[in-house]
């Protein structure tokens, strides 16, 4: 059994989305239990609608809701130990579930995971891990937004982490990595990530396969398994990606409307453009991870709707049920026995 819980109030919509995204994950996953955090009133009505739910959830009352713009410090002050996105956390930190999932307020949810459930030993920063829809399937793309900037240790750090969600996800016994940089030779780039490249070329690590560095385009071909990269490169690529898909897709809705005889041509290959869709719906890829808190919390986008809430709390199953965590911690402990961390490293 796989205890979930999840903040209820977070995202654009809250209950009206998270109630009926659990419904959809629980058909999928039926050896879950949800933990819902938030306002009673409002989640009683609609667990009301769906039965089966309603008997694998348990509802905690909490009266404070995280603001979709509250600032994190604001966020910490007013809603520590009360709103539903950090007792939602704190389930995860007591053990009474083993995963968290919201879709509220990015910065605050990082903030109060970092803060309730810490970061892991030698860890200096956690990172944001986003699955990337490829032509050859899907890859692990991180840091996309946790922090900005990050130096080489850092960069280290997050390529082993990487490589173990690689491993939890895909079920690959060594992922292929590469660092994202402005050129695929050894001389170009900023100097942090040259010497993150030098190190892990050096490491030789058994769990991870470093194939050097890789460019904005081999993102969507799919080159490796693990792309790595700092959070404001990593935000970017991250929101330029799922604009283009939005734009393809409107492209094509307008050109297939545009005259009869595209009409009659969209019906003819409806079959193909179904399968374009599925492969832009960024629904489907919902669900950001973060790595390196002694614990695993899922970030779902803020106005998704059900389905798309429901991957997230796929993501979260998946990646407890083949022990995210449990990988990471080995990783890391491997590769520090042989470069013990420097001074102060790991202090949350």
């Amino acid at each position: 059994m796989i205890r979930i819980s999840l903040d209820v109030m977070g995202g654009d919509f809250g209950p009206d989305v998270v109630i009926p995204g659990a419904a959809i994950a629980l058909d999928r996953h039926p050896d879950v239990q949800f933990l819902l955090y938030g306002a009673k009133a409002q989640i009683d009505p609609l667990l009301d609608r769906f039965p089966k739910l309603k008997a694998k959830s348990t509802v905690h009352d909490c009266e404070v809701a995280i603001g979709m713009d509250e600032k994190p410090s604001q966020a910490l002050r007013r809603g520590r130990y009360v709103s539903s996105m950090w007792r939602a956390i704190e389930a995860v930190k007591t053990a009474d579930a083993d995963v968290a999932v919201s879709a509220g307020n990015t910065g605050a949810l990082m903030a109060m995971a970092k803060f309730c459930l810490r970061t892991m030993a030698n860890i200096e920063r956690p990172a944001i891990a986003a699955i990337w829809p490829t032509a050859k399937g899907e890859s692990v793309v991180l840091d996309v937004g946790a922090s900005i900037g990050a130096d080489s240790q850092q960069l280290i750090d997050f390529a082993i982490m990487g490589s173990a969600m690689a491993r939890a996800l895909f079920e690959v016994n060594r992922p292929t990595v590469g660092l994202l940089n402005v050129g695929v030779e050894e001389v170009k780039g900023q100097e942090e990530v040259r010497e993150a490249g030098r190190l892990l070329r050096e490491a030789q690590l058994e769990t991870l396969d470093y194939t050097g560095f890789v460019e904005g385009d081999d993102l969507g071909k799919g080159t490796v398994d693990v792309v790595v990269t700092e959070g404001y490169s990593g935000n970017i690529a991250l929101k330029t990606a799922e604009g283009t898909a939005r734009q393809i897709a409107s492209y094509l809705r307008a050109a297939m409307s545009r005259t009869w005889l595209s009409r009659l041509g969209y019906i003819l290959a409806k079959g193909a453009f179904d399968m374009l869709r599925e492969k832009l719906d960024p629904r489907k890829v919902n669900g950001g991870v973060f790595l390196g808190l002694n614990g695993v919390v899922i970030k779902s986008h803020g106005g998704t709707d059900a389905e798309g809430f429901a991957a997230a709390i796929d993501v979260g199953y998946d990646m407890v049920r083949n022990g995210l965590n449990q990988k990471i911690e080995n990783d890391l402990k491997i590769y520090h026995a042989k470069y013990p961390p420097r001074a102060g490293q790991g202090v949350a």
